[in-house]
């Protein structure tokens, strides 16, 4: 167990570079060895949730009658079913047996997608697919939180998030390239995006199985002297690079805390429109009176325009410590980009407006995950909160399969409204939690000042 955190930096010009050197190379090790891999693994979770609308597409709603009803809401919304929260396993099974076996199963789970012959199969499936996938999210924001400082988070959620992002947005052309094997052994092309991109998941889910790294205190491929100074800039940063133990009155009492349900419900008003865009993309461009082939193909410039505008803003975020403003910008972002697509006739301000959309909400998602990270203290309540937010993300998926119905193709315009909505309750309450954090930050200053510590207790991030 660590002692007394050790200042990171002195005064002195040599022992500050000295300093600045041990840490840099521990942490572009850290870097290299798990964002990319997460990366990769969560842009095949985006895949494999959103390759739905792809297929239908590419006619398996001709072939397995989801046009019928409400058919394909229900085949979108079943999957968020099954999600719980699981990152109170994910320290006694450890990161790399969890996540290999989350990731191998729903890859298994997405190639048999590939073979069902109706749409209650398909809907079977998806339940499965999202059983497997419940417990990877969550952990995967977990592990990184606990490897970095709180002013660091966001640009590494945000580099993760990036690659799934760029990975996601050419899967539509991946998906369109893949529907020329359309009737290679008797299989229609649509089979064929979840047959492949199923084996793709396995292959990249053993990957993770050998190469991922565990927690901080647990890892193996850095040299423990470059893991005490990971450890340190952690202790020293937020004090809680030691975990505490896990316990039911534990997890009871961080659950009452009403600042964990908000960011939940913050992050439900985000995610909404991510999922609601990657969901039905493809679906109004072809309401826009694009071909198949082209609405397949323009659906990967969004995706593109978001990967940069999210890594801007979350170097913004870190670098000048501001959550809720950059938060705030995006989120009106959002707002811009669906009434653009929403209440506009022409078929470019309606691109335009699905760009704006995606990079905005895309943006929030990181940027709220670091704004519940960087002010939770101790492993067990990031933990908890992390599973509670996410779950909420979840909510946010069924609340886009429900509100963006095939019924008011191809405006969607109910679906736009519940969107705009959202976003004007995830402000209110970025307002509430930030003006909250404000006034403990201003009593814990006076407090220190009065009792005349030198060292500044834990502030909370604004």
């Amino acid at each position: 167990m660590l002692g007394s955190p050790r200042p990171l930096c002195t005064f002195s010009p040599s022992g500050f570079k000295c300093t600045l050197t041990r840490f840099i190379l521990p942490s572009r090790q850290v870097d290299f060895r798990l964002l990319p891999i997460l990366g990769i693994l969560y842009a095949f979770a985006v895949v494999d949730r959103a390759n739905l609308g792809l297929a239908r597409t590419a006619g398996m709603q001709h072939d397995l009658r989801l046009d019928i009803g409400s058919r394909y809401s229900i085949i979108s919304c079943i999957f968020f079913i099954p999600q719980l929260p699981s990152n109170l396993l994910l320290r006694k099974l450890g990161v790399t047996n969890w996540l290999g076996f989350c990731v191998i199963s729903w890859g298994c789970v997405q190639l048999s997608m590939g073979f069902v012959p109706s749409w209650e199969y398909l809907g079977l499936c998806r339940v499965l697919l999202g059983a497997f996938e419940a417990g990877f999210f969550p952990a995967l924001i977990y592990i990184i939180t606990t490897w970095y400082t709180r002013h660091e988070v966001q640009k590494r959620l945000a580099a993760f998030y990036l690659i799934s992002v760029v990975i996601g947005g050419f899967s539509a052309i991946l998906a369109y390239a893949i529907t020329f094997l359309n009737g290679r052994y008797g299989i229609p092309g649509w089979s064929w995006i979840f047959i492949i991109e199923g084996a793709l998941t396995i292959f990249f889910g053993c990957v993770a199985w050998a190469f991922l790294p565990n927690f901080p205190d647990q890892n193996r491929f850095l040299t423990p002297a470059q893991t005490t100074l990971i450890l340190e800039r952690v202790e020293s940063d937020r004090g809680d690079s030691v975990p505490d133990g896990l316990t039911v009155q534990k997890v009871l009492v961080h659950l009452s805390d009403w600042t964990i349900w908000a960011y939940g419900l913050m992050f439900l008003c985000v995610t909404m429109p991510a999922y609601a865009i990657s969901y039905f993309l493809t679906l109004i461009l072809r309401g826009m009176g694009w071909s198949v082939e082209n609405s397949l193909l323009l659906s990967a410039p969004p995706f593109i325009f978001a990967a940069v505008s999210i890594m801007f803003f979350a170097w913004l975020s870190d670098k000048y410590c501001q959550r809720a403003l950059v938060i705030g910008i995006q989120t009106g972002i959002t707002i811009l980009g669906m009434c653009l697509t929403g209440f506009t006739a022409q078929p470019g301000w309606r691109y335009l407006g699905l760009f704006l959309a995606n990079a905005g909400s895309g943006g929030c998602i990181p940027g709220i995950l670091a704004y519940a990270s960087n002010n939770v203290v101790s492993h067990t309540k990031r933990a908890v909160s992390t599973a509670v937010i996410v779950s909420f993300g979840g909510i946010g998926g069924i609340f886009a399969t429900t509100v963006f119905r095939q019924a008011d193709a191809p405006s969607y315009l109910p679906g736009i409204y519940a969107t705009i909505a959202c976003q004007v309750l995830l402000l209110m309450l970025l307002a509430i939690t930030t003006a909250y954090f404000w006034a403990q930050n201003k009593r814990i200053r006076r407090e220190s000042l009065m009792k005349g510590q030198e060292e500044q207790r834990f502030l909370y991030t604004l």
